[in-house]
């Protein structure tokens, strides 16, 4: 960039002198060259470096191939860490800070998926006499009690039966099914407590005590169908989780199902490969996906995207007030999913990635003197259960140098919200 600019400025007085011989053009000062701009090298940083380096080191003494092991260490203005830094690597499930970044551009941490419940005929004595209609829009985490808070929304209205059948669009999802029917099947189940098997009854007691439980009885058939008839009275509108939950449960636990109906919504993997790349501001060179879940050793990202995603993750989120704690699980806040058993320095923010052959992570650490150091390792090789462990080292001897911020995050995230509450079931009748 340097060079560039003083390019340029030779190039000004060149054409100046040219229109005006009379001005003796000046001599340009040597700034570029001047000590200021030097970036100082502290001696935490080369202890960083220093430890990076054992810690490949230790892994070649393994026979593990170096060219296939990747590291991306950075913050602010500190000279990144790296090692295959900006080769695409296989990623597993470090695929989801794509399809998060790409869903999380597209709508925004607030959005949320509508799911609108319609019937035809009329209500007589508690009876639909026609049928009842689903109308999805692909929300991802329409689960169990999801089913139930609409379920007893309906039975407020005064319904008890439904005559007719059950008619469901092709983008309504529940409990991961994407297949509407069987999607479907599952919704006819949860809204009727005779149908109800010990599954959904262990989810209904998670739920705010006091929850009653619907009576929804549905005589006929579950069917799709590719739209909603036009004589139809909508009963109830269903709003989702907002978007920065439904991401942070999805990375939390890792569900490849969320993280592939949420890629769909987008466009598909070749979307959220532009998508990513785009807005973090990498080349697509680094990044290759056939899906956005992360199955398969063909979804390739290079250490340095995954942080340059996790960057433009934080930078999306500070309008809201968010950040990318909000969306992706956090040592010491959470203790369930991805995060159980691992060693990991409390307040990290990570996600993990994990296939027969493939064990990577990569997160955020905040640092009072270094701002967030961002951080990805991609390791390749049949010791998965080595590499995990080599990693949480690695991550806990590097905060030895750096001055964390304290943990100030409550075990609720600000961002969390109930599944199965009613207020977001709106009712339309009147």
């Amino acid at each position: 960039m340097l060079d560039l600019i003083t390019s340029s400025a030779i190039a000004f007085l060149s054409i100046f002198r040219e229109t005006n011989n009379s001005l003796k053009p000046l001599e340009l000062f040597p700034w570029e060259q001047s000590a200021i701009f030097d970036l100082p090298v502290s001696s935490q940083d080369v202890i960083s470096e220093t430890l990076v380096k054992a810690y490949l080191q230790n892994l070649a003494s393994q026979e593990f191939n170096s060219e296939r092991q990747g590291v991306w260490v950075q913050s602010g203005w500190t000279t990144p860490i790296s090692n295959q830094g900006t080769t695409p690597l296989p990623a597993a499930s470090l695929t989801k800070i794509a399809t998060t970044l790409a869903a999380l551009s597209t709508w925004g941490a607030k959005h949320q998926f509508l799911t609108d419940i319609y019937i035809t005929g009329e209500i007589v004595n508690n009876i639909v006499t026609g049928d009842l209609i689903v109308q999805g829009s692909g929300d991802p985490f329409f689960v169990w009690e999801e089913a139930i808070a609409l379920g007893n929304a309906l039975n407020q209205l005064g319904i008890r039966e439904i005559q007719g059948n059950l008619l469901v669009t092709d983008q309504f999802y529940m409990n991961y099914e994407e297949q509407s029917v069987e999607a479907g099947e599952l919704l006819k189940q949860g809204l009727d407590l005779k149908l109800w098997q010990a599954e959904i009854t262990q989810q209904y007691l998670q739920m705010r005590v006091g929850t009653k439980q619907p009576e929804i009885a549905i005589a006929g058939a579950v069917k799709q169908i590719n739209q909603v008839p036009s004589n139809v009275q909508l009963l109830v509108r269903h709003r989702s989780l907002p978007l920065a939950e439904i991401l942070r449960q999805m990375n939390i636990y890792s569900n490849n199902q969320m993280a592939q109906m949420l890629a769909d919504l987008v466009g598909g993997a070749n979307s959220v490969t532009r998508i990513s790349a785009e807005i973090a501001g990498f080349p697509t060179t680094e990044i290759e996906l056939i899906n956005g879940s992360g199955l398969g050793e063909e979804n390739r990202i290079s250490p340095r995207a995954v942080c340059q995603m996790l960057i433009a993750i934080d930078r999306l989120l500070q309008s809201d007030s968010f950040s990318a704690a909000d969306l992706f699980p956090t040592a010491g806040r959470d203790i369930v999913g991805t995060l159980q058993d691992r060693g990991l320095p409390g307040g990290t923010t990570i996600k993990t990635g994990t296939l027969d052959n493939v064990s990577a992570l990569a997160g955020v650490i905040p640092t009072s003197d270094r701002g967030n150091v961002y951080f990805s390792m991609i390791n390749y090789g049949s010791q998965v259960e080595y590499f995990r462990q080599q990693q949480d080292k690695l991550l806990n001897e590097l905060v030895q140098t750096w001055q964390l911020l304290p943990n100030n995050f409550s075990l609720v995230p600000k961002s969390h919200w109930l599944l199965g509450d009613p207020q977001r079931n709106q009712i339309k009748i009147n």
